[in-house]
C-alpha cells in the first residue's frame, strides 16, 4: 500500500480502540522493551503521546526507563520540520503545542549525538522496517542528525504490513518495532 492509504487505514483503526485498551497495550509494549538488548545505553529519546490521536501511551515506557536510571530525552518542535531534545526530569514543565503534542517548555538541551536509543511514533510499518508517520518528516530529519549507530525502535498498536510501496530515499528505517504480539527485528 501507499503511505497516504496506510495513514488513513491506521488512523481509522485507532478510532476503534478504547482508552483502557490503549493503556493495557502500552504496558505490554513497555514490558517487551525489556527483551531488546539496549540496557547498556544511557540516553533514550521517546515521544510524548497525543491521547486524542490514540497513540501508544509512553508513560509506562518512561517509568520503566527512569526506574532503570536511564536518561529520558523528549522532543520539542522548533520549526516546521525540526525539533530539539530535552532531558526529562522531575522539574520539567510541559506545555501542549498547537498539534496537541506535550513538549518541554525549556530545560537541559541534549544534542542528537548523545542519543543512543530512539522510540519512534508511527501509524504503520512494514516487514523491512520502513515506517509511516504523520508525514511531516520530523523524525526522519531528527534521525539523520543522530549517530548512525543509534538504535531506532518503533512502537505500534498493530502488526506489520507486507510492504510500503512509496518509500523515499530519505526515509530512515527502524531497527526494531514492538507490537503487543511480538518484536520485529530488521
Amino acid at each position: 500500500m501507499l503511505k497516504h492509504e496506510l495513514r488513513k487505514k491506521y488512523k481509522d483503526l485507532r478510532l476503534g480502540i478504547q482508552p483502557e485498551e490503549i493503556s493495557d497495550l502500552s504496558i505490554i509494549l513497555a514490558n517487551h522493551v525489556l527483551e531488546i538488548p539496549i540496557w547498556d545505553f544511557f540516553y533514550f529519546h521517546t515521544f510524548l503521546s497525543i491521547p486524542t490521536k490514540k497513540e501508544v501511551d509512553t508513560l509506562p515506557l518512561i517509568t520503566l526507563l527512569q526506574g532503570r536510571d536511564k536518561n529520558v530525552v523528549v522532543p520539542k518542535v522548533i520549526s516546521q520540520n525540526s525539533m530539539e531534545n530535552y532531558l526529562l526530569t522531575d522539574s520539567t514543565a510541559l506545555k501542549t503545542n498547537s498539534w496537541g503534542i506535550p513538549e518541554p517548555i525549556d530545560g537541559i538541551l541534549i544534542p542528537e549525538s548523545k542519543i543512543e536509543v530512539v522510540f519512534i511514533p508511527l501509524l504503520a510499518f512494514d516487514l523491512k522496517g520502513n515506517r509511516v508517520g504523520y508525514g511531516k518528516g520530523f523524525y526522519d530529519n531528527f534521525l539523520q542528525k543522530c549517530n548512525p549507530k543509534t538504535v531506532k525502535i518503533g512502537l505500534s498498536l498493530f502488526e506489520a504490513e507486507n510492504t510500503i510501496q512509496d518509500v523515499h530515499k530519505n526515509d530512515v528505517p527502524l531497527d526494531y518495532c514492538i507490537t503487543p504480539k511480538k518484536i520485529y527485528k530488521f
